[in-house]
């Protein structure tokens, strides 16, 4: 699994003018499935986010977790991590896992989360999804599972 972290103070994502998921401050991740994943690696990518400490403290050092901060996470699916690019100028995606795999993983992600205690707002897996946000620091960080 690939992860982009974003900590925002606010996010939002909308489908077809609809509001689908949202956060106040806590994180956005952006969420990439590999045809090797599993539940298994879903639910430690989610432990990792639930206690990456890159929220500051009283010294402004990244010393809080979003479990120490009370913070939600904004999850969205994006099969685009896994873009090649390596070869000519449009990216290949073979390196996604199938759909039918990436909605599973992406639900036990999700429910991983939400499981710590976190509240969690989705994207629509597959949808035209309008993200929109208020990057804290900004902080945007890659975590990758093996």
């Amino acid at each position: 699994m690939r992860a982009v972290l974003q900590r925002v103070t606010r996010a939002t994502c909308t489908v077809e003018g609809q509001l689908s998921g949202e956060t106040g401050p806590g994180l956005l991740v952006l969420l990439g499935v590999a045809p090797t994943d599993t539940a298994t690696t879903a639910q430690q990518l989610a432990a990792k986010v639930a206690k990456l400490r890159v929220f500051g403290d009283e010294h402004g050092k990244m010393n809080r977790s979003l479990q120490d901060i009370g913070g939600g996470v904004l999850s969205i699916s994006q099969f685009t991590l896994f873009g090649d690019t390596s070869r000519g100028n449009r990216p290949s995606f073979i390196g996604a896992a199938p759909p039918e795999q990436a909605r599973e993983l992406y639900g036990v992600f999700n429910t991983a989360l939400r499981n710590l205690g976190l509240p969690v707002g989705e994207g629509v897996f597959g949808a035209h999804m309008v993200i929109d946000l208020t990057n804290d620091g900004p902080v945007t960080l890659i975590l990758e599972t093996n």
